[in-house]
């Protein structure tokens, strides 16, 4: 990381000399001095996430090609409002001669004032933008290139627009695309460029598109709070920053706490992260009330809102059995973002999220899961705020009917001097803050997000493996302290669970995540934890019982050809990565360590039912509903 740190240093110097100079030299000097910056610092400013020519749009110099484009005209065949989830087709008339590199980007907030921006017009130029267009303050939420319509490069759809002596002199083409859109409250506008996501050139934009109702209350999910199965915490997003209320159970009420997070809240360093520059997008307020006097492993109904933003519909509920009950069935995978149900690019996308997310929830309707916990790496927003509404929006037909827990991954909290245990820009500048807003935790604090829980019989640990984890540190000693106090009468099964893993046979590692290994895989060994979960990885993998790199024992095969530990003579615990829940697939390397059972690189989730005797998981592939792979453990 030091060579980052080196270009991010010398980075800064020439934006300060840039902008000292902006102020009172030509236009022609500051555009020949900003294309040197832009140049210079597109690979800072990919964040170490990913690299695409998307991503890099507010680097680049936008020029201005409606005069040339006089007939262009974008409509939005939505009417004056929209509602909270549909797809509007969009609509470019006017078109002299269609290109493959025509695209329509979707931009919200519409306008942009630099007046309303965290610095001045000057401190923007950074950006690659000169002109006071949407794209100077604000990232596109999403776009298509035109190429999609696939009448449109062939002109089908013609339209005569100047006529001489009767015969068409001037004719333009057209076309249309659809997108997906959620209420994420502030206005939406289209917007018609030219030259491809390197070299943008403004054509036309449609008139602003507001939402029916910007202060609906959304996106609500479920997590729990304690390990008695009787309160359940619902958080949920609205326009609205006066207190709502959850009605549950028969006649129960309850009001919410209100809080949001601001530009101020995110990190940046010389050069400002996305979230905190033109990724930023206001979060509206984020509600959560507790649902109290309920029955473990029972259902409940119940809605949230309030008379004068609405309500949302009823909706059916299941507590988790309580701490020390015999059985517990639950989903675990981590790293799955979301997927664009249209065709649009983003600056991220993770292609399999869809999919698992449909299959996760075809399970919970069918009574068959009790608890998620997703492992790190939530929704790969990394500083491009609007993302975080989209991925609310994609895991709601299951977080808000189960308790859906979580732990923190490099990209919700990793950023440059910002106390994360790696040094890197993961986050985007949001810093654990969006994370940690949404996802309220039973942690102890902000930024300390460890916390543990008993559901049924299985206590489970979880970290950060982001925060210091070093012994000695205050997470390592909290790690210390909870697995010794498990008593494993009352739940015989300590799982284990955090984001970056310690054992994986893809290449890749930091030194730094050696150093977790030798930290606090003892206290594994020490506490006899029988099942360790981690993603990070994109694939899934699973180990012998294993110990500083030593299989301590094998599974044997039941009558089924199922690998079964032996967990009452307990050797070492069980590794499982199970980072294929939505990013795109990590491959394998062709040095495979003996240690590792199975590999598959396929995209599904872990699904678990825990007695008080076996404790049985299975790999679901989410495609085909395929399990792909099972083994047990017995007590």
């Amino acid at each position: 990381m030091e060579s980052s740190n080196w270009v991010l240093k010398h980075a800064s110097i020439l934006l300060v000399f840039f902008l000292s100079l902006g102020c009172s030299t030509s236009e022609t000097l500051t555009r020949s001095l900003l294309d040197f910056v832009v140049t210079n610092t597109t690979v800072l400013h990919s964040n170490f996430t990913l690299v695409s020519e998307f991503r890099m749009i507010n680097r680049r110099i936008l020029k201005d090609c409606s005069a040339s484009n006089p007939f262009v005209k974008v409509n939005v065949t939505s009417n004056s409002s929209l509602s909270d989830d549909e797809f509007v087709t969009v609509t470019v008339t006017g078109v002299s001669n269609p290109s493959v590199s025509d695209w329509v980007a979707m931009i919200s907030p519409s306008t942009s004032d630099v007046k309303t921006c965290i610095l001045n017009e000057a401190f923007y130029l950074q950006t690659g933008d000169t002109a006071k267009l949407p794209l100077l303050c604000h990232y596109p939420v999403k776009a298509q290139y035109m190429k999609n319509d696939p009448n449109y490069l062939s002109c089908k759809k013609k339209e005569c627009k100047t006529f001489q002596n009767g015969k068409c002199a001037v004719s333009t083409c057209s076309g249309s695309l659809q997108f997906h859109v959620v209420n994420i409250r502030s206005d939406i506008e289209f917007v018609f460029f030219s030259g491809g996501f390197v070299e943008p050139c403004l054509v036309g934009r449609s008139t602003p598109v507001s939402f029916a109702n910007p202060k609906r209350p959304l996106y609500g999910h479920l997590s729990s709070i304690d390990s008695t199965g009787t309160s359940m915490r619902l958080t949920w997003v609205s326009g609205d920053k006066e207190p709502q209320q959850i009605q549950y159970g028969n006649g129960k009420t309850v009001a919410s706490a209100v809080t949001t997070f601001s530009q101020d809240d995110m990190c940046s360093s010389a050069l400002p992260s996305p979230a905190k520059d033109f990724g930023w997008h206001d979060p509206g307020y984020i509600h959560s009330a507790l649902m109290t006097g309920l029955k473990p492993s029972s259902t409940f109904s119940y809605r949230y809102g309030s008379g004068w933003v609405g309500w949302s519909e009823q909706i059916k509920f299941s507590t988790p059995p309580a701490g020390g009950s015999d059985e517990l069935r639950f989903i675990a995978f981590g790293d799955m973002g979301k997927t664009p149900l249209d065709a649009s690019e983003e600056h991220y996308i993770q292609p399999g999220a869809l999919s698992v997310i449909k299959a996760i929830a075809n399970d919970v309707n069918s009574n068959n899961v009790n608890s998620v916990f997703h492992i790190g790496d939530i929704s790969y927003a990394t500083g491009f705020l609007a993302e975080w509404d989209y991925f609310l929006h994609l895991i709601n037909p299951v977080a808000s009917r189960i308790s859906y827990m979580t732990a923190i991954g490099n990209h919700e909290r990793d950023y440059i001097d910002s106390g994360s245990v790696y040094v890197t820009p993961d986050s985007g500048g949001e810093c654990g803050v969006p994370y940690e807003t949404y996802f309220p935790m039973p942690t102890s604090a902000k930024d300390k997000p460890w916390y543990s829980i008993e559901q049924g019989s299985v206590h489970f640990t979880v970290i950060s493996t982001e925060h210091d984890w070093s012994e000695n540190s205050e997470q390592y000693e909290w790690v210390q302290k909870d697995m010794a106090s498990v008593n494993r009468q009352k739940t015989p099964w300590l799982i284990f669970m955090g984001h970056r893993p310690m054992y994986t046979t893809n290449h890749g590692f930091l030194p730094s995540e050696n150093k977790f290994m030798e930290a606090v895989e003892p206290l594994l060994l020490e506490n006899k934890v029988d099942l360790v979960l981690f993603g990070h990885v994109h694939n899934y993998e699973r180990t012998c019982s294993l110990f500083q790199n030593e299989c301590k024992a094998m599974p044997a095969k039941d009558k089924n050809g199922v690998d079964t530990y032996d967990g009452r003579n307990y050797s070492a615990p069980v590794h499982a990565v199970i980072g294929m829940a939505g990013f795109t697939l990590d491959k394998f390397s062709s040095n495979v360590k003996s240690w590792s059972l199975k590999r598959i690189s396929e995209f599904g989730y872990l699904r678990a039912h825990a007695t008080r005797n076996d404790l049985n998981l299975e790999f679901v592939i989410s495609d085909t509903r395929e399990v792909k792979d099972s083994f047990r453990i017995t007590k």
